[in-house]
């Protein structure tokens, strides 16, 4: 919203816009827009905010909300017309309070509050103008011909530069500062959005310096970060923005923008190594590929990629790096293969990669590859028997021992079922007894619970003269960091609870509440305050009230994901999430001693160490959940 908006905002009375949203049915505001489905409880629909054929926008009657699980759309009745209508937040409320035979509220500055503003909005305003005077430089500055020669080089052309805003930092310290960072509180808003650093010595400079800038835009398009490819011998050879309040490497992928522009429905996406990748790919008409920003394929990348399409291809180099990355890729996968999802490994040969086996030999040829890659569970098999002789008995032991954890990773369906058949097929062991190898991770709640776990064995003693076994080493729970929806994240399962159903706040305890710390764990404190002030605010205020925020928009991604319907089950829910919430202290302080006691060589321990180091691993364990 511009500036103009927020002060109208600010004149309506919050009491009026919960007046508003409370008489109006969101089902019917949206049908009569996009024609509605009954699905079970909820409505759906093909998403009007992005090209698509089977419906992931769902429509909710009871919390008054909507939401897309492809693009991440979602919000209540007045967020819908506004974004639907490409209307001003004015235009939209009139419409609607006419619609209820509600009158408007005159101006009036001393009423109502505003609602919180978009914190973030001057920094994308500052990427942006960065952006603008990367693309001016490729045109107009008179060092350009070192990019535009490396860029005709790769075979890009400049429509393809323009596509993906391709950039040029000109030699120097402070071009950009000097062109964008002339006041104080410009020069800080750069240093904010990583553009500008200040070394030790107190001098601040260009992050970005004779380098070919490649603009990073998030799902809205709008730029969040900048990648750069140096022009000389300078290391290192890339060069990524920091992580910010906008820019978080673990959910962002290049070219995704690009890719979901296209306007045909997307089958497949490929996830390539670098951004050169990417845009040779889409320049000789691959135009789904994507590339991670400095960092491993995560669980969240690939939640945000079947979300758009059923396949997901790794095309990573052949050697040892590019199968380390792979693997990796394929671990951040295995809780994300639900049925009908596919995922496929193909590594290029030595010397190669997409950009220079496309331009060699088309779209054609690396299509079929694309076709014919490796399956998951062919790459997985294959990377774990790699050093084993799996004609003897003692090699399918431990195959099988490797495998079993990465099976019990998978998300229940009949993929899962096919997957332990085919281990049990090559290694002779019972699919039963394949389960048994190692314990499944913790149950943790779930949307798809209706019946309790079942109960899991107690883990087998231990001698005191033995290390302990690797899987008993705990492993550290999801950091609680960034507004990046997590299904693992108990604040964010949390937090998306009290959205659907405000008045579970009475679980959550005083001690959960933070007014510092991680922006998830603080929203957790303000969220409660806020229906703790207003105890009957129902869904849709709330959403209204962090409207046009990016806390707004993480509000509605947490909520979207929950699809329990019931009230008792969102009950059950959130009593565990408090519960698992309530064990972090004593989790930290236990493996903080485990940790200490794990860096001495286990031989040197005493007796009484090595007793303890067995009494905080099943401590761990129960507090983890995971007896």
């Amino acid at each position: 919203m511009s500036d103009s908006d927020d002060q109208t905002v600010a004149r309506l009375p919050q009491a009026f816009l919960d007046d508003l949203l409370d008489r109006l049915d969101i089902v019917e505001v949206i049908d009569r827009r996009v024609k509605l489905k009954k699905a079970g409880k909820n409505y759906s629909a093909c998403c009007p905010f992005h090209d698509e054929k089977t419906p992931s926008f769902s429509v909710n009657p009871e919390r008054q909300f909507y939401y897309c699980f492809g693009c991440g759309a979602g919000g209540n009745a007045l967020g819908f017309v506004m974004d639907y209508e490409r209307l001003d937040f004015r235009e939209a409320v009139e419409g609607l309070a006419q619609s209820v035979g509600l009158e408007v509220p005159k101006d009036d500055a001393r009423s109502g509050r505003e609602p919180p503003k978009d914190q973030n909005k001057p920094l994308y305003e500052s990427l942006e103008h960065a952006s603008k005077f990367y693309e001016h430089a490729l045109r107009q500055h008179a060092e350009r011909h070192k990019v535009v020669n490396y860029l005709k080089g790769r075979g890009l052309t400049g429509e393809i530069a323009r596509d993906f805003r391709i950039g040029f930092a000109p030699a120097g310290w402070d071009n950009l500062m000097q062109a964008n960072g002339k006041d104080e509180a410009a020069q800080e808003l750069l240093k904010k959005s990583g553009m500008l650093v200040t070394n030790d010595k107190g001098r601040t400079y260009d992050r970005f310096r004779e380098r070919v800038v490649f603009p990073i835009q998030d799902q809205r398009g709008r730029v969040i970060a900048f990648g750069g490819r140096v022009l000389g011998d300078d290391k290192p050879k890339y060069l990524n923005s920091p992580e910010t309040p906008v820019f978080q490497k673990s959910r962002e992928l290049y070219g995704l923008w690009q890719a979901r522009k296209y306007p045909r429905r997307l089958e497949r996406i490929v996830v390539v190594e670098g951004y050169m990748d990417v845009i040779a790919l889409a320049q000789h008409g691959i135009p789904y590929a994507v590339a991670t920003l400095g960092t491993s394929t995560s669980e969240t990348h690939l939640e945000r990629l079947f979300r758009i399409v059923p396949e997901v291809v790794f095309c990573f180099d052949g050697d040892d790096a590019g199968r380390k990355a792979a693997f990796r890729g394929l671990e951040a996968t295995l809780p994300a293969m639900q049925d009908g999802r596919q995922a496929k490994f193909l590594f290029l040969p030595e010397g190669e990669d997409p950009d220079t086996l496309v331009r060699a030999k088309g779209k054609a040829y690396l299509e079929n590859l694309f076709d014919h890659a490796d399956p998951l569970e062919t790459f997985l098999f294959k990377h774990l028997e790699e050093g084993l002789d799996i004609e003897s008995m003692d090699g399918r032991a431990r195959f099988s021992k490797l495998a079993a954890p990465h099976l019990h990773r998978l998300p229940e369906g009949v993929f899962k079922t096919l997957m332990y058949q085919a281990l049990a097929d090559k290694t002779g062991i019972d699919v039963e007894s394949l389960k048994r190898l190692q314990p499944p991770p913790a149950p943790r709640p779930d949307i798809t619970e209706t019946a309790p776990p079942p109960t899991m064995e107690a883990p087998p003693p231990i001698d005191p003269e033995e290390p302990p076994p690797e899987d008993f080493i705990p492993v550290d729970e999801p950091a609680l960091e960034g507004l990046s929806p997590s299904s693992l994240n108990p604040v964010h399962r949390l937090l998306g609870l009290l959205v659907l159903k405000p008045t579970l706040v009475r679980h959550v305890p005083e001690a959960l509440l933070v007014s510092e710390g991680s922006r998830d764990a603080v929203l957790l404190a303000e969220v409660v305050a806020h229906i703790q002030k207003y105890p009957e605010v129902t869904t849709a205020a709330l959403l209204g009230f962090w409207f046009g925020t990016p806390e707004g928009d993480f509000l509605n991604a947490l909520a979207g994901r929950e699809s329990i319907e019931d009230d008792a089950g969102l009950e059950a829910l959130c009593t565990a999430l408090v519960e698992k919430l309530n064990r972090h202290p004593a989790l930290d302080a236990a493996r903080r001693q485990f940790d200490a006691l794990k860096r001495k060589p286990y031989g040197e321990l005493t007796q009484d160490e090595k007793q303890q180091l067995l009494s905080l691993t099943q401590e761990i364990r129960s507090l983890s959940g995971k007896n």
